[in-house]
C-alpha cells in the first residue's frame, strides 16, 4: 500500500470512531485482525488487553461507545508508511482528564491487521 492510502484509512479511521459508527470503523479491518489496549487488559484481564476478530472488535467498542456517549479523539500527529500509520490523538471523554494517547495500525492489503494503542 503506499502511504497516502495508509494515512486515508487512518483519516476513516477517525472519522467512524468519532462518528462512533460501529459498522464503518470495522469495515476498514481484516476479519481476523487483532488489537491491544492497557484499558482493554484493565476491563477484561482475561484477554491479557488482546482481542481477535471482528466479533470481539465489535463488543470492546459497542461497550466504550454505549458506556461513554461523549468519547472523542483530536488527532494531533499521523506517520505513515507502505505498511502502517502511527496516529497520535488525544482522548477526550466529558468529566475525565484529557489522555495522550499513541495507536500504531498495520495494515495489509488495504485493511488493518493489528492495531497497538499506547496511553501516555
Amino acid at each position: 500500500m503506499s502511504t497516502e492510502k495508509n494515512l486515508s484509512i487512518a483519516h476513516l479511521w477517525f472519522e467512524a470512531f468519532n462518528a462512533h459508527n460501529l459498522e464503518k470503523l470495522l469495515s476498514l479491518y481484516d476479519d481476523e485482525a487483532q488489537h491491544f489496549s492497557p484499558k482493554l487488559k484493565i476491563r477484561h484481564p482475561e484477554t491479557n488487553g488482546l482481542v481477535i476478530g471482528k466479533d470481539a472488535l465489535r463488543s470492546w467498542w459497542q461497550d466504550a461507545f454505549d458506556r461513554l456517549p461523549s468519547l472523542h479523539y483530536k488527532v494531533t500527529s499521523l506517520t505513515s508508511n507502505s505498511d502502517r500509520v502511527f496516529m497520535e490523538y488525544i482522548r477526550t471523554v466529558e468529566n475525565e482528564p484529557e489522555m495522550l494517547v499513541a495507536e500504531v495500525l498495520e495494515i495489509k492489503d488495504g485493511k488493518i491487521i493489528f492495531s497497538r494503542v499506547y496511553h501516555g
